[in-house]
């Protein structure tokens, strides 16, 4: 009998709270650690893995790019960022993109993009709008402009140049900005992943952009989690039917190869020029024949179709699986992103999940399970997840006190 294998990582930095199991091989949507224990992957790496673990399609694609160039640098001419580009501005009906490698790196430069859009009119302290709530990422700038208290603390000074306003609430923006003229943009995520799942309304989203024009803003829409199909349009913000001036984009993307891009338009499409920005690894030749393929593979299997009839269903049958219990406060979400909001703090679930429930989801803002399975679910492995999540679930809420 072969020995258990601990999972433990003494020579990493200590930055997660892992659980304690170290996975090993993944086939559609689940996926085995090292003890050889079976998994139902309800989370794709965060939103990542659009096509699943090992598609038949996708990797012999990417073993024949290994085979021929994996990075080359932006010094010269990579053919699959123009494929890929075109690939996502005629979907986005947007003008032109700048590959990187995170989404984290496609916010920094969709705020460096706003920035000097407002300094080269001669606004010398632009100021950007952005939201409670609000996730786009670790670094300095991008840490500013997150909600989350936990993400910002402990790092002394943050930028100056935002404003904060409430969701959905178009009177709290015009109130915010009203008399200011160093506003030149407004950043939001069409749904508020870290955030704990909060859609931006269709409404909403269309008086942003509306209050944009009439002012000169550029309207930035972070879609790195929300984006790629998996709400069941390309971007999240096609339900409103709108176009932003700049889009950022990652995890998806790239079907679990990094890959980051930013999709702008119209003024935006042109602010930054050599020297302004540039990366050293992004728009290598892997993580673009990655993009390619995941958008063929995605239209080929028709996976827009798939992740908006599956995550329905998947919303309902959590909605009926938790019916009449009030301590379930909301299953919400579009596609193939939902969240489950409970009366209480479960961060506990995501261990339990996996040790209980062979189980992989997470949580986000303490209270709210998020489910982001790969785009490829079926309707039998959406009602497997919800057969393995609703009475972990409930017994978690029979042992567990609310939060006061």
């Amino acid at each position: 009998m072969t020995a258990f294998v601990s999972a433990a990582s003494p020579h990493v930095m200590n930055t997660y709270g892992r659980v304690p199991i170290a996975l090993e091989r993944g086939q559609g949507v689940r996926v085995w650690d090292v003890n050889g224990k079976e998994y139902l992957d309800g989370l794709a790496g965060i939103a990542v893995n659009t096509l699943g673990h090992n598609h038949p399609k996708l990797v012999p694609a990417l073993q024949d790019q290994l085979t021929k160039l994996i990075h080359t640098s932006n010094y010269y001419h990579v053919p699959g960022q123009e494929v890929l580009a075109k690939l996502l501005v005629e979907r986005a009906r947007m003008d032109n993109v700048f590959f990187c490698n995170t989404g984290l790196e496609a916010n920094e430069a969709a705020i460096k993009i706003a920035r000097k859009y407002g300094v080269d009119k001669g606004i010398a302290k632009p100021v950007i709008v952005v939201y409670e709530h609000a996730f786009h990422g670790r670094s300095i700038a991008t840490m500013t402009a997150t909600g989350n208290p936990k993400v910002r603390d402990g790092f002394g000074p943050l930028l100056e140049g935002f404003i904060r306003v409430p969701v959905n609430d178009i009177d709290a923006l015009k109130q915010a900005t009203e008399g200011n003229p160093n506003v030149v943009a407004v950043l939001m995520e069409p749904i508020q992943g870290e955030g704990g799942l909060h859609p931006m309304r269709a409404e909403y989203m269309q008086q942003v952009r509306a209050l944009c024009d009439a002012n000169e803003w550029l309207m930035l829409l972070d879609e790195v989690q929300a984006g790629m199909g998996r709400t069941g349009k390309w971007f999240a913000h096609q339900w409103a039917d709108i176009v932003p001036d700049v889009m950022t984009l990652a995890k998806g993307l790239g079907s679990g190869v990094p890959v980051g891009a930013v999709v702008a338009r119209g003024k935006a499409a042109h602010v930054l020029q050599p020297g302004n920005h540039g990366t050293t690894f992004g728009g290598n030749p892997l993580a673009m024949r990655a993009g390619i393929e995941t958008i063929r593979i995605m239209e080929e299997d028709k996976l827009l179709q798939n992740a908006s009839e599956v995550g329905e269903h998947l919303k309902q049958a959590l909605k009926q699986a938790f019916a009449g219990d009030q301590r379930v406060l909301d299953v919400r979400g579009q596609g193939l992103m939902i969240g489950i909001e409970l009366d209480r703090p479960c961060g506990a679930l995501i261990g339990r999940g996996a040790e209980e429930a062979g189980l992989l989801f997470s949580v986000t803002a303490d209270s709210v399970i998020r489910l982001v399975p790969a785009l490829i679910l079926s309707r039998a492995e959406a009602d497997e997840l919800v057969s393995r999540l609703a009475p972990l679930v409930k017994k978690f809420l029979a042992e567990e006190a609310p939060k006061p």
